[in-house]
C-alpha cells in the first residue's frame, strides 16, 4: 500500500510531511508504513485517500 501512496505523492508532487500536517497524520506514521512496521488503520487510509481525492478502494486493492 505504501507504494500507491508514494505514487500519489509524486503525482501530486507534495512531500509526506504536507499530507502529514493537512490531515493530521503525524508523519512518524508514514515511515513506520514505509518500514513495514505499522499497516494503516481504516480512519487514516481513509484521510489521505480524501486529501487525494481518491477512493479508499485504491489502497485496499
Amino acid at each position: 500500500m505504501y507504494k500507491k501512496f508514494e505514487k500519489l505523492l509524486k503525482t501530486y508532487k507534495v512531500t509526506a510531511y504536507r499530507v502529514g500536517k493537512e490531515t493530521g497524520i503525524p508523519t512518524a506514521t508514514f515511515t513506520a508504513w514505509k518500514q513495514g512496521k505499522y499497516t494503516p488503520k481504516a480512519d487514516k487510509l481513509l484521510k489521505i485517500a480524501e486529501y487525494f481525492n481518491v477512493p479508499i478502494e485504491y489502497f485496499l486493492g
